[in-house]
Formats: C-alpha cells, sequence, structure tokens
C-alpha cells in the first residue's frame, strides 16, 4: 500500500507541475487574449454615390472571430446607419471555438435611402467592434472610404430631327449630352443602342443608330444619360411611328426534311444535346439553338468597330427572288400539328444553285463558319454596331478579319442549316438585333435617315 501511495503522490506531483502553467495560460488567455483588431475592406460598385449605390464590406477576424460590424455613411458630421450584424465570438478561454472569422456585407447608400443626403462628399465608413475578455475591452475597429455624391442627372438634348421609325426598322438620332455622362445612348425595351461621338463634332456631340425592336407594336424609345453615379436623365425624341404590321406564313416540315437537317446541324454543333428523336431534335433546333446563336451574334456585335465601314446601299443577291420576308411569323406544321411558331429575321432570296454571294457592303468579315439554324454563315461588320449575315451557304470564299468591298464574292448559296432547299439568308442587325434589311439597300432611305442628319450636325459646328 505504501508503495501505492507514494506513486499517487508522484503523479499528483507531476500533475500539478503540468497543470499550472496550462492554468497560468487559460487565465492569462482569459484576462488578455481579447480579439485582434479586424481587417476592414470597403468596395463600391460605383466610383461616386448617387441614388443608390452599391458596395461590399469585407471584414475579417481570425482569433476570436467577429462580434459586431456596423456599417454608416457620414456627411458634415452626421453618421445614417445603413447595415449592422452581431455575431457570436469564441470563449475567452478557448479561442479555438466556433466562431466567425470573415464576413462580407452588403449595402447600398444614396438619396434614396439617406435623407437629407447632398451633392459633395460622404464617407462610407464600416465599424467592427473587438471580441472583449473579463479585463480587457478594447475599442472598435474603423475602416473609410470618401466618395463624391452626385444627384443630378447629366443634360441630354436632342439636335436632329424628323426622326421617323418602322416597327422593325433602323433610325438615327444626333444629340448632346452634358460634361458628366458616362454613358448615352437609345434604350428600347429591353434593348441598349449606344451613342458614339459625332465625327468631326465637338465634346459631347453625339449620335446613336437604333431600332424599334420587331416585336414592339409601341415605339418606347428613350435617348438616355447617365453619369459615374447611375443618375439618369431620360428624353423622348421620335416624331413618328409606323406600327407596320408582319404577315403570317405556314411551313409543313415532314420526315424527309428533318433526317437532312437535323443530322447535319447535330455533327457541326458539338455540346448540342441529342433529345432521342428527328422531331425533338428539330424543336430543340429551331428554339434553343436559335436563341444562342442571337446570343452569339450580340456577343460579335459588342465588338464592332466604332466607326463607319460602309456607304451606299446595301447589295442584295442579284437576278434573285425573295421568297422570305422580314418579321414572318411562322407556324410550323408537323403531320397535320402546329409544332412550333418562330419570327423569321432575314429576307431569303432564291436564284440558281449555288449562286455567287456579293458582299452587301463595306466592312470586316467577323465570322466565317457553321453557325447553328444558319449553317455556313459570314458575318460582316460595317461599323458602329451595324452587321449583316448571309447564311446556308454551300461554300465560304473568304475568312475571319478579312475587309471586304461591296460586291466582292463571299461565297455561295447553299442548302447548309435550317434550309429546306438552295437560297442565301440575309438579314442586317444593330447591336445583334436584327433590323429590316429593305431599308439599308434603299439610296433614299439611307440619304433621308442617316447621312443627311449627320451632315447637318456636321454644319452646326461649322
Amino acid at each position: 500500500m505504501q508503495v501505492e501511495k507514494t506513486r499517487f503522490g508522484g503523479w499528483l506531483k507531476k500533475t500539478a507541475v503540468l497543470a499550472g502553467p496550462l492554468l497560468l495560460l487559460l487565465v492569462a488567455q482569459g484576462i488578455f487574449f481579447a480579439g485582434k483588431a479586424p481587417s476592414i475592406e470597403i468596395e463600391p460598385g460605383m466610383p461616386a454615390i448617387g441614388k443608390q449605390t452599391p458596395f461590399q464590406v469585407k471584414v475579417s477576424e481570425a482569433r476570436r472571430g467577429l462580434t459586431r460590424v456596423r456599417i454608416e455613411c457620414v456627411q458634415e458630421g452626421r453618421a445614417v446607419t445603413l447595415a449592422e450584424k452581431t455575431y457570436s465570438a469564441s470563449p475567452q478561454f478557448f479561442p479555438w471555438g466556433r466562431k466567425t472569422a470573415t464576413d462580407t456585407l452588403t449595402a447600398t447608400a444614396g438619396s434614396l435611402n439617406v435623407q437629407g443626403l447632398a451633392e459633395g462628399t460622404a464617407v462610407i465608413r464600416a465599424t467592427a467592434d473587438r471580441a472583449a475578455t473579463w479585463l480587457r475591452r478594447p475599442g472598435p475597429v474603423s475602416g473609410e472610404i470618401s466618395l463624391p455624391v452626385r444627384l443630378t442627372a447629366p443634360s441630354i438634348q436632342v439636335t436632329s430631327i424628323h426622326t421617323y421609325v418602322s416597327r422593325g426598322g433602323s433610325e438615327l438620332v444626333t444629340y448632346r449630352v452634358g460634361k458628366t455622362a458616362v454613358r448615352d445612348g437609345v434604350r428600347a425595351g429591353s434593348r441598349w443602342f449606344p451613342g458614339y461621338p459625332l465625327p468631326e463634332g465637338e465634346a459631347g456631340d453625339r449620335f446613336a443608330l437604333f431600332s424599334v425592336p420587331y416585336d414592339r407594336s409601341e415605339p418606347d424609345a428613350r435617348l438616355v444619360a447617365a453619369d459615374d453615379a447611375g443618375n439618369e436623365s431620360e428624353e423622348t425624341f421620335i416624331d413618328r411611328f409606323y406600327a407596320k404590321s408582319f404577315k403570317s406564313d405556314t411551313l409543313t416540315i415532314g420526315d424527309a426534311f428533318l433526317s437532312k437537317v437535323v443530322p447535319e446541324i447535330l455533327s457541326q454543333t458539338p455540346g448540342f444535346e441529342d433529345r432521342g428523336g428527328l422531331l425533338e431534335n428539330y424543336l430543340a433546333i429551331n428554339r434553343e439553338l436559335r436563341l444562342s446563336n442571337a446570343e452569339t451574334i450580340v456577343e460579335l456585335a459588342r465588338k464592332s468597330k466604332p466607326e463607319f465601314l460602309w456607304s451606299g446601299p446595301f447589295l442584295m443577291l442579284p437576278n434573285s427572288k425573295a421568297t422570305a420576308t422580314f418579321g414572318d411569323n411562322r407556324t410550323y406544321f408537323y403531320q397535320g400539328k402546329a409544332v412550333d411558331r418562330q419570327v423569321h429575321l432575314g429576307i431569303d432570296f432564291a436564284s440558281v444553285r449555288n449562286a455567287a454571294i456579293p458582299a452587301p457592303n463595306d466592312g470586316i468579315v467577323v465570322w466565317a463558319r457553321y453557325l447553328g439554324i444558319y449553317g455556313n454563315t459570314v458575318v460582316i461588320d460595317h461599323g458602329y454596331g451595324l452587321m449583316s449575315i448571309s447564311g446556308h451557304l454551300s461554300s465560304i470564299a473568304v475568312e475571319e478579319g478579312r475587309r471586304v468591298s461591296r460586291g466582292d464574292v463571299i461565297g455561295n448559296t447553299g442548302t447548309t442549316g435550317l434550309a429546306g432547299g438552295d437560297h442565301l439568308h440575309f438579314c442586317t442587325l444593330l447591336q445583334g438585333l436584327p433590323v429590316n434589311p429593305v431599308e439599308w439597300s434603299d439610296g433614299h432611305w439611307i440619304r433621308d435617315r442617316i447621312t443627311r442628319k449627320l451632315e447637318e450636325a456636321k454644319k452646326r459646328q461649322q
């Protein structure tokens, strides 16, 4: 028994020796181990505060974690709380316990939620409290950024007259914007047509090529100018709108047609999901792939050269007959039942088999390969967001990046893509939106709607 007591006593002594420093560490930690100074990063979504400027605040504290974060907008000594959040820090004796080490808060500041905000300068301030201990209560940490406050939208003034536009048609408007404008153009429905500096014009003189989209029965177009704080001014400018109606058409599709077009398009479209049958695949092509092709064309338009690459009327396929027109509302029938509806956004021209296709106007080839429903396709950039599509080609005679002149042969008509017979599908586009090509082939229309307005704008500068 004496031996056992001796051993037990020795164990107690060793434990006491080890536990003493540990206990002292825990006590010291409870007394001294307050939260570290949190790091604060403030990222504004805009370079200035306007009506509703968004921003993010990222706060981090790795030792004890976050306790409370408050975000304020401060101007002339008055602080308005924009957002506030509290957290549970880890226990003071166990800093490795549960905690929130990092968080990102979002908020907005502007005239819509900060009463009395005035133009000038304001401060966005984020304050993070630190986890306390029994004996230590360290002060909070703050981070802030100073931003200009802009609440007045830039001015905008129409300078051209006689703005007449048809549904699905094109037009040009000239205008002048104030110095604070960083973005301007025409908004028509959900479509945006950016403005450009007027060639040889003074600072602030602008123009925009635009369209009232084919799928809108009302003009609903506004000139818009916005500053870097999101303040926008709008102005109506259309003098006359022609609510043109489009004709209806029916197309009967059969198994022979489906067997021709579906396998070809599937083989030329990597990533397209096979739906398991000819009709199912055709409907997916006619709907989903059509939309995907439209998105590709919009992306091409974003890279359009900001210069006039074209001149004069656009050429159509010579010695041809139009077999389908722009805006046709098509209903597709299969085995006597209507299976789909789509809008035909171009003109179909039929001529002799494999007829040579002239470049419709001067420009730069930005696409010269297969493109879904259009088959072998050539897309030409004519500048300032104006482009043309030539589709269903049997062969392509140009390469991407090549400059072409009006009349240069770019390929031959064919039956690729969703084509039932040899023909050319031709379309003009503004910022990726299909517009009526007939207007662009009319020299008088170009003179009245485009060149005359630009010439008159230049005269006003003299």
